[in-house]
């Protein structure tokens, strides 16, 4: 039953992720929500605030969504095809909201420049055009991709995605998207740089916010 000790180790090893993800997220929640409370929620609110509650709570409900599904808990076929449907749509959209959050920064380390914030919304607009082009065509036809509840015993199923086409085209797709955040980091690095001479010649030190500013962008492209 080589099989069938195969399905079993996969949804093993898919409940036994979900479970250190699910456990991980709670933690770093309560973890950091003393700090959310005293830097986010007690200040007065601005655009980057909204986008930061955003990105993180939306990015945590992705994370359980995820998480849930596939076979920590049983889901029909159309709703578990709804559900990876709805997690594919929902990453573009958080990626997005990430990448105007770069802008945004960007555009407070350059003075609130208005040719960067033009440039940089410019150039963001096909790759968002782009991300919803991918996500219609690799996600959102049934001959790109299916459902298929695989039943282990009459009480253990779960459901398992099953790719039609080969992953040349979302390696295409990535392309721009990866010269678009490298262009950010170029950015982020040479305004770092400028604020650290200017600071040298008044011999002061950097500023914290810039550099922390920065290395996010860093960390950000990286992941």
């Amino acid at each position: 039953m080589p099989e069938l000790d195969e399905y079993l180790y996969a949804l093993a090893w898919n409940n036994n992720t979900s479970v250190v993800v699910i456990t991980l997220i709670f933690y770093e929640y309560v973890l950091q929500f003393e700090k959310e409370v005293t830097f986010v929620w007690e200040r007065q609110w601005s655009m980057m605030t909204y986008l930061y509650l955003a990105v993180r709570y939306f990015g945590m409900l992705i994370a359980i969504i995820s998480a849930c599904w596939g076979g920590l808990f049983y889901m029909p076929e159309a709703v578990s095809y709804g559900m990876f449907l709805f997690i594919q749509w929902s990453l573009s959209v958080y990626f997005c909201l990430g990448e105007v959050i770069l802008i945004w920064r960007l555009y407070a380390l350059y003075n609130q420049s208005k040719p960067i914030r033009y440039v940089l919304l410019v150039l963001f607009i096909p790759i968002v055009a782009l991300y919803i082009a991918m996500d219609i065509y690799l996600w959102s036809r049934p001959s790109a991709i299916s459902i298929q509840e695989v039943i282990i015993t009459p009480n253990i199923k779960y459901c398992a995605a099953s790719f039609h086409i080969g992953p040349m085209p979302a390696i295409y797709a990535s392309i721009p998207v990866i010269c678009y955040d490298i262009f950010l980091v170029v950015l982020a690095i040479a305004a770092l740089g400028k604020h650290l001479r200017e600071r040298k010649e008044l011999r002061m030190k950097p500023n914290t916010y810039v550099i922390v500013i920065v290395q996010y962008h860093v960390i950000y492209f990286v992941l």
